[in-house]
């Protein structure tokens, strides 16, 4: 696809980036489109494979390479070549229902395995992607498709993250009544309150829920489903188990509703393995810490006192993976004096080792926007790997300093490096560890059993739970995970919905 001989006639051209100094001056996103003649000529890139391992994707040695998805990638880039955006735009929709959110969060999957980049850089697939569904909207392609025939079949979708909107946009699609109810006071789920805005701004999700709405999707906002007086009366370093609003029981929804779609993510975060972390003022959550700036910046332009600061503050974030990355960015605008990144990985190397070849995931080091600009500010990557905190320092209950002990990896066990502790000033400690699996009040308020990895079970190779019309979805169903694997699970388990409603499914 694209132009015979495009690979070999023009190079790789990313979107252009506001300069940091610049950029770190507000929490808008900072790449910046090529204009189309040049867009073209990277759709032209695409070369005509026999096989496109782009949209594969394969699992080799535990990783995936390839689009989730199955994107028909090399379709729409000959499309784009043409400067066809409406063919191009029906040929992504296919298979992918919010281009928008993974062009610019999804960590491109597809390019990993794109096979002009085993000798050469690959096609850039995803600023493709952003700019072939950004140029549908502005050109009004994107309009509502409303079902002529609806089934009399009601969904309820538990969650609207990017999993539960899947699930939610293909069933209304296929003529299904669904209602999506969500906890928070807006859409989106961690794409709303997890991702900061200078990677996914929040007029994108209300632009989706607006087109969702038209559609005939009945969004509704502030509803926890599941909730006890005990969950809600939860304290401390916990996170929020659930917004201000009004509880709805299982019993109601399973009354109610013809299938129900559980999709509330996995946001029981991983707590710090030191001794009473949360009872130390100056010790949160990432998570929380992320939404807290979100929230402030959609509610009042992030007003001083309604947002856990930064400002002025020597902070260590625990974990170096994606979130610890939007961490460093947020705190940074903010006005941190100091920021550091802990991670007990190893480093990666800088290059591909023989025992790494392509399509395989690429097992390099990554160094991603926030440490790009803790290292025009600070001068050095914030980045301590092989290291973990022992020990808080604290004075009347507040964070002072952290004490760090380096770590090695021996016969798959955790072991402490003797002689190697080290005390770091810090007034603001941030959790970015990950995630232990789902908050389990709406799983068990609708009987669903759960895993060893505190997701919801399922029965094997499905979606279906144990309950008669309970599914599940996303990262309450796999895990901790990507966007992209999110979209992949809804869509599959909307056409197992579907299947169990009218007994046959054309999804």
């Amino acid at each position: 696809m694209g132009k015979p001989t495009g690979f070999l006639e023009y190079a790789r051209r990313e979107d252009a980036v506001i300069p940091v100094k610049e950029r770190i001056s507000s929490f808008k996103e900072f790449h910046t489109s090529l204009d189309p003649e040049k867009r073209k000529e990277q759709g032209a890139r695409c070369m005509n494979c026999g096989v496109p391992m782009c949209q594969s994707a394969i699992k080799l040695k535990g990783m995936v390479t390839g689009c989730p998805l199955h994107n028909l990638i090399p379709e729409w880039n000959d499309e784009i070549y043409h400067d066809h955006i409406a063919h191009a735009l029906s040929r992504l929709l296919k298979t992918s229902n919010f281009p928008e959110f993974t062009g610019r969060v999804c960590p491109a999957l597809c390019e990993k395995a794109c096979i002009c980049g085993m000798n050469d850089d690959p096609v850039t697939i995803h600023n493709n992607e952003l700019y072939l569904i950004e140029s549908a909207f502005k050109q009004g392609l994107m309009k509502p498709r409303i079902p002529k025939i609806r089934s009399g079949k009601k969904v309820a979708v538990i969650g609207s993250g990017p999993s539960g909107l899947a699930v939610a946009d293909q069933l209304n699609h296929r003529g299904h009544s669904v209602t999506v109810f969500e906890r928070e006071d807006r859409i989106g789920g961690l794409l709303m309150y997890g991702i900061p805005n200078m990677k996914l701004q929040k007029e994108v999700i209300d632009r989706r829920r607006k087109l969702m709405e038209e559609e005939g999707v009945v969004f509704e906002t502030g509803v926890n489903v599941g909730l006890t007086g005990k969950e809600a009366s939860l304290k401390g370093k916990t996170t929020d188990p659930g917004a201000k609003g009004k509880n709805l029981s299982a019993q109601e929804l399973l009354k109610d509703y013809d299938a129900i779609a559980l999709c509330c993510g996995a946001k029981k975060a991983r707590p710090l393995g030191v001794k009473d972390f949360d009872k130390v003022k100056g010790v949160y959550y990432a998570v929380d810490f992320l939404k807290s700036t979100t929230k402030s910046l959609l509610d009042s332009g992030l007003k001083e006192g309604t947002y856990i600061s930064a400002k002025g503050k020597k902070v260590v974030i625990v974990g170096g993976g994606d979130t610890g990355n939007d961490c460093v960015g947020t705190c940074i605008r903010h006005g941190c004096k100091s920021v550091t990144q802990l991670e007990m990985m190893p480093a990666p190397p800088a290059v591909r080792r023989p025992d790494n070849p392509w399509p395989e995931w690429p097992k390099v080091l990554k160094t991603d926007y926030g440490q790009e600009e803790a290292i025009t500010l600070f001068g050095d990557d914030p980045r301590i790997y092989e290291t973990t905190v022992k020990e808080l320092v604290t004075k009347n209950d507040k964070l002072t300093a952290i004490k760090t002990v380096k770590v090695q990896f021996k016969n798959g066990k955790l072991t402490e490096v003797e002689g190697s502790e080290k005390e770091i000033k810090c007034d603001l400690l941030l959790i970015a560890a990950g995630f232990t699996g789902c908050e389990e009040y709406t799983a068990k308020a609708f009987g669903t059993e759960l895993t060893e990895r505190g997701v919801v079970k399922t029965e094997a190779g499905s979606y279906r739970t144990g309950v008669p019309k309970v599914f599940s979805a996303g990262d309450m169903h796999r895990g901790q995970s990507l966007v992209v694997w999110a979209i992949a699970e809804g869509r599959e388990c909307a056409r197992e919905i579907d299947e169990y409603l009218m007994g046959y499914s054309n999804m």
